[in-house]
């Protein structure tokens, strides 16, 4: 393909060596003539493993050049790369200025070259050009996951290729561009793409500070912390694995909140700061109060509960956020019947008998034996986990009754009035 790479920076400079030298026709732009200059001298303008010898290369063999002017670089391609730097603002929001610059001097050659791609995300390149995106131009988001250091390995073996899409068009290109790459490649819509870079690189963050912190308390315990990590990282089914990554109602049971009370309660004894870990518990509060919440504003004083166990399968209820909302509502007036298979009287035994009958009597009191009686009593309807019999309950329900699901017991998006998902 004929490519124009829009910003020769880091990612820039990698994408553009990168490419050529799996045989496209490349073109770099950048405003700082001294970039351009590096790139046609046969130079990279970065510090990075390999891409100093592929950019010479490519530049010897004619399929890489550079230049200042986007009007041109868009003339002689067919598909534009936009990787202008998006720096922080004083206040944390990403400032798009480079990236509008440079989408408005690309909507300007539009004009006269129709049918070109870009993958970048800006309105400016409709109202620059007075075209409109997926009709009369590709328009995709593309993000990168390049690491400095190992940014040319990265590239040529991505953990995933994600494509996402205004039109089916632009779509296509990527597809083509990237389809020798390994990993999988997903196709989605234009903004989940976009969002799929901040939770990625939120997500590396988190674990370098999360490993951190445990290494702090460790090396207060005499402990070390690199052989702990080690041994945590061989867990591949839950540690290091997609386990505890769906959006959801809050963490409950005999296990987690324990352990994390415990864990912050010693490094305060050591005074280790670990500010992670400590924001754990208050953010699992706040989703239940965001759970509580949503049922506050249906307007129905009459609820009904479908699952009260912190997980389906089990009738555990020690420190089931279930109870935590159940008991708020009942306090604020509401009228309440609760069903749980798991979750019946005459069936339990041992300490969740005991923490029934000693720690919350009053709720036993207003569970019924079937999902009919919830249905019957209800004008909102609670999910509270995800047990296979309440599959079917979102098409059970009169017009006037409405689901809060905490669990996402449909596959579906929140709908006004209809089904309220707790985060989708």
């Amino acid at each position: 393909m004929k490519i124009s790479i829009m910003g020769l920076g880091y990612v820039g400079a990698v994408s553009a060596g990168c490419l050529a030298k799996e045989g496209h026709e490349v073109i770099g732009v950048d405003p700082q003539q001294a970039k351009v200059d590096l790139i046609n001298a046969g130079k990279t303008p970065i510090i990075e493993k390999d891409i100093g010898e592929i950019i010479e290369r490519a530049v010897a063999e004619g399929r890489l050049r550079a230049t200042s002017d986007v009007q041109e670089a868009v003339r002689h391609t067919d598909l534009s790369l936009i990787c202008v730097g998006t720096p922080s603002l004083g206040n944390g929001h990403i400032d798009l200025k480079y990236v509008r610059r440079v989408c408005e001097q690309i909507g300007v050659a539009l004009k006269n070259h129709p049918g070109h791609t870009v993958v970048v995300r800006s309105t400016a390149l409709e109202q620059a050009s007075g075209l409109k995106a997926g009709e009369d131009f590709g328009l995709a988001i593309n993000p990168e996951f390049l690491r400095e250091g190992t940014a040319v390995y990265d590239y040529f073996h991505p953990p995933k290729t994600v494509i996402g899409e205004v039109g089916q068009g632009a779509g296509e290109v990527l597809a083509k561009l990237y389809g020798h790459l390994p990993g999988p490649q997903i196709r989605t819509d234009y903004e989940t793409a976009e969002m799929v870079k901040y939770a990625d690189n939120t997500w590396h963050a988190l674990k370098v500070a999360f490993a951190n912190e445990i290494g702090n308390i460790c090396k207060g315990l005499g402990l070390d912390s690199h052989k702990l990590m080690d041994i945590f990282c061989q867990d591949t089914k839950l540690n290091l694995s997609p386990y505890y990554l769906k959006p959801g109602f809050a963490f409950g049971g005999s296990c987690l909140p324990k352990d994390v009370r415990a864990l912050s309660y010693k490094a305060k004894l050591m005074d280790v700061k670990v500010p992670i870990i400590d924001a754990i518990l208050p953010s699992n509060d706040e989703q239940i109060e965001r759970g509580i919440q949503a049922v506050i504003d249906k307007g129905r004083k009459k609820v009904g509960v479908l699952g009260f166990s912190f997980k389906a399968g089990t009738d555990d209820l020690r420190e089931s956020p279930m109870v935590e909302l159940v008991e708020r509502l009942i306090g604020k007036g509401y009228d309440l019947a609760i069903y749980d298979s798991n979750v019946r009287m005459a069936a339990i035994h041992g300490a969740n008998r005991e923490y029934i009958l000693n720690h919350i009597p009053h709720i036993s009191k207003l569970m019924v034996a079937s999902i009919d009686e919830v249905l019957d009593h209800a004008g909102t309807i609670v999910i509270g986990n995800g047990s296979q019999e309440f599959r079917d309950v979102p098409r059970r329900l009169r017009d006037d009754q409405l689901i809060v699901d905490l669990v996402r017991i449909a596959d579906t998006r929140s709908v006004e009035g209809v089904y309220d998902g707790i985060c989708w």
